[in-house]
């Protein structure tokens, strides 16, 4: 089972460099809705499913979050300068703290207007603690599973709820990465609709050099990033703090060492970014897409309020369309997602997505206890 994963997963990555590269009418009006990287994700899961095959088990899983994971970090935010940042500015991080606001007061919202326009439905959902089962799901779409099973044990949410939950969170995030997808390609023709010009320069030649007087530079910085790696491995466990650190140690790489191969690291970054979402959609079970409508329905109105609230702070802010989608992918997507989605704008953005990923995972449990607080306040409890 492991072979045929990774075959599957070597098979997508050769795939979608070729898709990329293609320049036939048919194949580009393809990949303007459908774009490349996002066959990465759907296609292992189709030959799963087709095939009957279950793969969400395999061992590669492991070696994705252990060595390819913190590897596409490290090699991505090395691709990034101080003087991007300058560049970018703050405005990115407003509007991502925008979406995660609205993450965490969306439901408590909707919840006030049931209390007032729905009388039974809210005290069903709080006589029954149902409410219990939204609190992890903020923890999740801002700070992952971490913060996800922090929150479950705050609010005490009973095991079945929780599952259930479970799968709705899992399936609407799915749906959402497959819109945000189509969303940030279509961002240039939003702007022009909004009057938005916020054009931000490309500093990362698109080719790499591979000419003999460069050959040496680009050789030392993969073996300085394999090195680094394997130590991260064996003497920093916690996911979280490696993230962190491998993330700062490249950003440090990048502005300090001259020699400093930019973009190969981009382009290493990228080919990983892929084969992570390849892993990713080897779990994509088709068949858990189905649920109870009104779960279904309160959690859509929650992630387009979500998604409303970003769109008015892009508009205000006159900031680029595509920062909505890397905005909203970090909050509900996460570290691997986020960058993924990036990547089908402009892959010279992705090390963004993975400063604002971090900062979701940090921040989860804090905006999650923010919520819990605010339907003490509605309930009284």
């Amino acid at each position: 089972m492991l072979t045929l994963g990774i075959i599957i997963t070597i098979s997508t990555l050769l795939l979608i460099k070729w898709l990329e590269k293609q320049k036939t009418p048919f194949i580009k009006t393809i990949l303007d809705w459908f774009p490349a990287i996002l066959f990465a994700y759907v296609m292992p899961a189709a030959v799963c499913y087709i095939s009957g095959i279950d793969l969400s088990q395999i061992e590669l899983h492991r070696w994705s979050r252990d060595f390819i994971m913190p590897l596409a970090i490290l090699t991505v935010m090395s691709a990034l300068s101080f003087r991007q940042l300058r560049v970018i500015g703050i405005r990115p991080i407003v509007l991502f703290f925008l979406g995660s606001f609205a993450v965490a007061v969306a439901p408590v919202a909707l919840i006030w207007l049931a209390k007032i326009f729905l009388p039974e439905w809210y005290h069903l959902v709080i006589s029954q603690d149902y409410w219990k089962g939204l609190i992890p799901i903020v923890g999740s779409w801002i700070g992952g599973s971490t913060s996800q099973l922090v929150l479950k044990e705050v609010v005490d949410c009973p095991d079945q709820l929780f599952i259930t939950m479970l799968v709705m969170d899992n399936v609407l995030v799915n749906i959402w990465t497959l819109l945000m997808f189509q969303f940030i390609k279509k961002s240039d023709l939003w702007n022009k609709w909004f009057k938005i010009d916020d054009k931000v320069p490309d500093f990362i030649p698109d080719q790499v050099d591979l000419s003999s007087g460069h050959r040496k530079s680009l050789i030392n910085t993969g073996l300085i990033c394999l090195l680094i790696l394997f130590l991260s491995y064996f003497f920093v466990p916690n996911f979280l703090v490696k993230i962190l650190l491998l993330s700062a140690i490249g950003l440090l790489l990048g502005n300090v060492i001259s020699t400093w191969d930019h973009a190969f690291v981009l382009k290493i970054g990228g080919y990983l970014i892929i084969m992570i979402m390849a892993i990713l959609g080897l779990r994509l079970n088709f068949e858990s897409f189905h649920l109870p409508a009104s779960i279904v329905l309160f959690a859509v109105v929650w992630i387009i309020i979500h998604f409303i609230v970003m769109l008015a702070g892009a508009i205000i802010m006159k900031l680029h369309f595509a920062w909505i989608a890397i905005g909203s992918m970090a909050n509900v997507g996460g570290i691997s997602t986020a960058p993924a989605v990036t990547a089908a704008y402009n892959e010279e953005w992705m090390p963004y997505a993975v400063i604002l990923a971090i900062l979701s995972m940090v921040s989860g449990t804090t905006w999650g206890l923010f919520t819990i607080w605010l339907m003490g306040l509605l309930t009284g409890m």
